[in-house]
């Protein structure tokens, strides 16, 4: 058996009947299957002839230069003995309570050649900065127009499902931070063309949108820990309070509102009568081709864009900024418009998803100095950076999701003491808006929700 750009390739199907696997594969004449099956057939047996050759793993040992690892709390050795009991399998943890101090544990007690796969360039140097520190190994970096492969390396999801039919052979621990994007047809080849036998899934927020979330037990294993949001507040997490201000839209949002919401319910009820069934996914679907969609469709996002942007949520925020006048803040928006509407009303820097890591660095450390007394960003600070501690959020729209939310939160929760997180969410009143935020108060995160009124 050996490994071929992602696959395993054997001559003759050894006696034992592990043939649901394997393929075969006319163009080499040989049984091909994924390389994710290593794990059953070579080390678990599975029915495998004790005298089948499975020398193609290339793994090597690590020798740490030094360990400076924190005592894990409860919480997180209970994450560590339950994953090393099979050890292949997806620890669910709130943001903020040291998923990755779990991680940097495993790693440094099998001590054996690992990848470490993020969904952001930020993390990725995140990780390399946090494997030096902690256990003073310089990990190679895959991604950012660099290909420095070392025995520990970290890359992104894109880089990985890319580059890892060349090296799937190569590391024996996969460890997949931020697990939730592994799922879907392009970035599963991470996962799908390793041969890595111990498998570490680390995520906050397991659910998906499309449901695609089963596609881990597949991919990685099981759900083998799981830490509620609800367990860690004002434990492991900074108790928090999180405030609803409504907002309404000026007289002149509202006729255009309302003017979109309607032109787009009459084509969906008209398509509706001659195509029964006809759903917003299939008419996205002919934008390239039908100038009515297309219409439709410049409608629907005109429609979010007044939402978004409404009027009346720069001046709640403007009275945040008076309410809080010498205390951190950061500020979450939809879009990238909106950042910059803030950014420019409050003479404030501006995150976004094309700014540069040099210009990233220097403010995230200019609010962590107090140098910037707020920040604004789009969807970028949502996933896995670690920011600087800041006591007031405010999220400018209420579209995002249950998993956005508690990213965000996770954000900005970790414990200083006991002082007291305030995050405001500010929403459009008999919108879309208002809509997703009473589908996310059922989440235990928002548990005891207030509505605050300004």
């Amino acid at each position: 058996m050996h490994f071929d750009k992602g696959t395993l390739l054997v001559d003759v199907l050894p006696a034992g009947g592990i043939a649901p696997y394997w393929k075969w594969d006319s163009r080499v004449s040989k049984y091909r299957c994924d390389a994710l099956h290593y794990a059953d057939i070579a080390v678990r047996g599975a029915g495998c002839s004790p005298t089948y050759n499975h020398s193609c793993a290339r793994w090597q040992a690590v020798v740490w230069p030094k360990a400076e690892l924190s005592v894990l709390r409860e919480d997180q050795a209970a994450a560590q003995q339950a994953w090393l009991q099979t050890p292949r399998g997806v620890v669910v943890m709130p943001t903020g309570t040291g998923k990755t101090e779990v991680a940097l544990h495993i790693m440094h007690q099998l001590s054996v050649s690992t990848l470490v796969v993020v969904p952001v360039r930020d993390l990725m140097y995140q990780w390399q900065d946090r494997i030096q520190k902690r256990l003073g190994y310089d990990a190679g970096i895959i991604g950012d127009n660099t290909f420095n492969k070392r025995a520990i390396s970290v890359t992104t999801y894109d880089s990985a499902a890319i580059y890892m039919q060349e090296f799937g052979h190569e590391f024996k621990l996969l460890i997949l931070d931020e697990c939730h994007h592994l799922p879907g047809s392009f970035r599963s080849d991470a996962a799908r063309m390793s041969m890595a036998p111990y498998r570490l899934g680390l995520t906050a927020t397991p659910e998906r949108g499309d449901g695609r979330e089963a596609e881990l037990f597949h991919l990685i294993g099981p759900i083998v820990h799981k830490l509620q949001l609800s367990a860690a507040r004002g434990v492991t997490l900074a108790n928090y309070d999180v405030a609803r201000i409504p907002v309404y839209l000026q007289p002149e949002e509202r006729a255009r509102y309302d003017g979109y919401s309607t032109e787009i319910r009459r084509y969906m009820a008209e398509r509706g009568k001659t195509e029964p069934g006809f759903s917003f996914l299939e008419l996205r679907k002919e934008w390239t081709k039908n100038p009515e969609a297309r219409r439709i469709l410049d409608a629907f996002h005109a429609k979010e864009s007044i939402e978004d942007r409404a009027c009346e949520k720069l001046r709640v925020l403007e009275d945040l900024f008076r309410l809080h006048p010498k205390q951190r803040m950061l500020i979450f928006t939809k879009t990238n418009v909106m950042a910059r509407e803030v950014s420019a009303r409050f003479l404030i820097p501006c995150l976004l998803n094309h700014s540069r890591k040099k210009e990233r660095k220097e403010i995230l450390e200019g609010f962590r100095t107090e140098r910037y007394p707020a920040i604004v960003a789009n969807q970028i600070l949502d996933e896995g950076v670690d920011l600087p501690e800041a006591k007031i959020v405010v999220v400018l729209g209420g579209q995002a999701s249950v998993k956005q939310a508690k990213q965000r939160l996770g954000r900005i929760l970790r414990k200083h003491g006991d002082a007291r997180v305030m995050l405001y969410e500010v929403v459009c009143s008999d919108t879309k808006e208002a809509v997703k935020s009473r589908l996310r108060r059922k989440s235990d995160a928002y548990e005891g929700t207030r509505v605050k009124r300004i």
